[in-house]
C-alpha cells in the first residue's frame, strides 16, 4: 500500500528531506552540549533514522533500510557537517527548521503507520508504530543527550500529540480503505498544522488534575 501513495521516488525524496531535518537537530543538540563532531553525527544519526529502525526492526523489515540504502545513512552526515562548518547561521534560523521538523513529523507518522499495516499489523498497532516512527528518533537523541526526552516534559510543546493525530488519521483512512496520496497528504497536513499551533501558542498537555507535586520543575 505504501507504494501506492506515492513513486519510489518521490517517496525516497520525502524520505530524504525529513531525515535531513531532523539530522540537524540532533547535530544543534549536540553542538548545544559541547559534544565533538563524533558525537555530533551520532546525534545526527540516532535523531534521523531511530525512529524508523525501531519500526523496522518491530516489523521484521530486516535488514532496516536505514542500513540498505547508503542514502539514509549519508544524509545525517552531510547535515552533521553544515552544522559543524555553519552552527551559528543555523541556529539563527532555528524557526525555519522547525517548521521544516513538523513537516517531517507529520510525514513520518503517516508513512510509518501506513507501512506497518503493509507488514500485517492491526491498525492499533500500526499508528502506534506511526507514532514512533515520528518521535522515536528525538526520544534516543535526548537520552543519549542526558536530557528528560521533550515529549515528556511538559514544559515544551506539543510534539507527540500532532503525531499520534496524524497517525490515527491515516489508521482510520487504511480502516475505511480511503488511504491514497491525497488523503495521506491530508493527514500528515494536520499533524503538520498542529505542531505549527503548538509552537505558536505554546500549546502544552495538561498535568496531572490536583498536582501536589514538590519535585522542581525543569525549563532548560
Amino acid at each position: 500500500m505504501l507504494t501506492d501513495l506515492f513513486s519510489p521516488s518521490v517517496q525516497h525524496s520525502l524520505d530524504i528531506a525529513g531525515i535531513f531535518v531532523f539530522a540537524i537537530s540532533g547535530a544543534l543538540l549536540a553542538v548545544r552540549k559541547n559534544f565533538d563532531v563524533f558525537g555530533m553525527a551520532v546525534l545526527a544519526e540516532v535523531t534521523a533514522l531511530g525512529g524508523g529502525l525501531f519500526r523496522d526492526l518491530m516489523i521484521g523489515d530486516v535488514p532496516p533500510t536505514a542500513f540498505t540504502d547508503l542514502g539514509y545513512f549519508l544524509t545525517p552526515l552531510v547535515a552533521t557537517l553544515i552544522v559543524f562548518f555553519l552552527h551559528p547561521e543555523v541556529e539563527r534560523i532555528t524557526k525555519a527548521v522547525n517548521v521544516f521538523d513538523a513537516a517531517g513529523l507529520g510525514l513520518f507518522c503517516v508513512t510509518g503507520t501506513t507501512k506497518a499495516h503493509d507488514y500485517g499489523l492491526g491498525l492499533t498497532a500500526s499508528a502506534t508504530l506511526g507514532l514512533a516512527t515520528a518521535v522515536g528518533g528525538g526520544v534516543l537523541r535526548d537520552v543519549l543527550a542526558h536530557e528528560v526526552p521533550s515529549l515528556l516534559r511538559w514544559d515544551r510543546d506539543l510534539y507527540a500529540v500532532p503525531a499520534m493525530v496524524g497517525a490515527t488519521l491515516a489508521a482510520l483512512l487504511i480502516r475505511f480503505d480511503e488511504l491514497n496520496a491525497t488523503t495521506s497528504a491530508l493527514a500528515a497536513t494536520v499533524a503538520f498544522v498542529l505542531r505549527l499551533l503548538a509552537m505558536r501558542f505554546g500549546w502544552r498537555a495538561p498535568r496531572a488534575w490536583n498536582r501536589r507535586s514538590t519535585a522542581a520543575e525543569e525549563t532548560a
